[in-house]
């Protein structure tokens, strides 16, 4: 199991984002909560350090609950390829999707529960009785118990689920319901994502954020986009007036080394060219394959390009399908007629540091004329909160947290029926046909985002709810 460094960050360096008003309102909502924690220590667990929006929002969290001197660490747990396989087959489960189709039987759970063993040695030699503890996701579901056991105070927090209940998702639950029923409370990103498996009265509901002053959401000059964007190959170009630059969490300033690995026929995309993006994980919820021939059919005729940008695929370890989805992608992309293909262009973004990535991503966001999000399902949608932010236009799936982030034809354009490419066609060409249209949604975007999921308001109901929990735990002896 390994600890991740995270660095104190001054809480007050996020005012001059969100504004002198609601800082004050988050510094009152959280003096009275750090004083009753005191010296608390507060664990988050999960099962990667970077590759995902769980990663992304751990380093944000923890590093400003830091500057509010409060104790919070991070753990990432150890597993081998067959629970990382039978995790991401839970994880599309509970997406209500059948996955690599395999079982969730008791030699499953076996192979689970042997897995975590060596895990729980080492959390029960670092964690305290009356520690508070956050596992997230059904990695480390099966923590839940043990810790329980040792006097912890656990929450199990889940990112994922679906609005629509079907078998697979039933058994997915069912498979993991003796695992978290111990905890003290269970935190959702909707309410329709609660299982009928577990007590609602325990139920929370905490929609995720992002830090809008990390490398991923910090501003940048449109002159520092194109550097940054030429330099990693995703434009044609020349890097221009400004160098490729970006401002670490440490405060240093620093440059892009490294290079995208491009898939594409002939040249990047010119700077001026409308690019239509979709930043995401290699997975098939994702639906990359579908963006891509939605734009085939409907929008390829339009002066525009798109960008399918994903992480390189070695480098996010508790997913194993990446590599597969990349492949899948990489056949279709092939197939297509070669005038489409030409506008078509995937992007292996570098993990290797990863604040680099996030400042890559970060400039490609802000070069989009649209951003994409066409999920077939999907927990809360990060990419769109970012995109949100940096008041870009979006069109997206009406399909699980989408639907609380975006209200349609206001902040951005939902497609009803995620495998519709028609109407995904139709609502790319609205934008790209009615900039002043797309530019006041991005604009209403930004103030839902300011308002609505930044890390003060996330970081405020996580500290509310560990006020709340039961002060003395009972020890249950075996």
């Amino acid at each position: 199991m390994n600890e991740v460094p995270v660095s104190v960050v001054p809480v007050e360096q996020i005012e001059r984002a969100v504004g002198c008003e609601a800082f004050e309102r988050f510094k009152a909502s959280t003096s009275d909560t750090r004083r009753r924690l005191g010296r608390s220590t507060i664990w988050h667990i999960n099962s990667t350090a970077q590759g995902g929006g769980v990663a992304e929002m751990l380093q944000s969290l923890l590093g400003y609950a830091r500057g509010l001197d409060l104790d919070m660490r991070w753990l990432v747990i150890k597993g081998d390829p067959g629970f990382f396989e039978l995790t991401k087959r839970l994880h599309n489960n509970l997406h209500g999707y059948d996955g690599d189709g395999g079982e969730l039987g008791e030699q499953q759970h076996e192979h689970y529960e042997m897995t975590l063993s060596g895990n729980i040695k080492e959390l029960l030699r670092m964690i305290r009785a009356r520690d508070i503890v956050v596992c997230h996701d059904p990695q480390t579901a099966g923590l839940v118990p043990a810790l329980t056991k040792l006097g912890a105070k656990v929450v199990w927090r889940c990112h994922i689920g679906t609005d629509h209940l079907n078998d697979v998702v039933d058994r997915a639950w069912t498979f993991l319901a003796r695992y978290i029923k111990p905890a003290q409370r269970y935190v959702f990103t909707r309410a329709a994502f609660m299982p009928s498996q577990l007590d609602h009265g325990k139920c929370v509901i905490i929609p995720p954020s992002i830090d809008p002053l990390s490398c991923k959401n910090q501003p940048m000059t449109p002159e520092v986009v194109q550097s940054i964007l030429v330099k990693t190959g995703l434009i044609e170009g020349h890097n221009g007036q400004a160098d490729p630059v970006f401002t670490r969490e440490d405060g240093s300033r620093d440059q892009i080394q490294r290079c995208a690995d491009m898939i594409h026929l002939g040249r990047a995309p010119k700077p001026d060219r409308p690019l239509i993006v979709q930043v995401s994980r290699w997975d098939h919820l994702k639906d990359p394959v579908g963006v891509m021939r939605g734009f085939a059919q409907y929008v390829s005729g339009e002066n525009a390009s798109l960008v399918l940008a994903g992480p390189n695929v070695s480098a996010v370890a508790d997913d194993p399908e990446g590599m597969q989805v990349l492949e899948d992608v990489e056949t279709a992309w092939r197939n297509l007629p070669h005038e489409v293909r030409k506008h078509v262009h995937l992007a292996c973004l570098p993990m290797a540091d990863r604040q680099e990535n996030a400042a890559i991503v970060n400039a490609l966001q802000r070069h989009a004329t649209i951003v994409v999000q066409k999920s077939l399902n999907e927990g809360f949608g990060l990419t769109v909160t970012e995109a949100m932010w940096k008041s870009r236009p979006i069109v997206a799936s009406a399909v699980g947290g989408i639907q609380d982030q975006i209200e349609n034809e206001v902040h951005g354009l939902l497609v009803d029926d995620p495998t519709d490419l028609h109407a995904f066609g139709v609502a790319l060409k609205r934008f790209l046909h009615d900039p002043d249209f797309a530019r006041k949604a991005g604009e209403r975007a930004h103030v839902r985002a300011r308002d609505h999921f930044l890390f003060t308001r996330h970081l405020s109901q996580y500290l509310a709810l560990f006020d709340e929990l039961d002060p003395n735990p009972r020890i249950q002896v075996a």
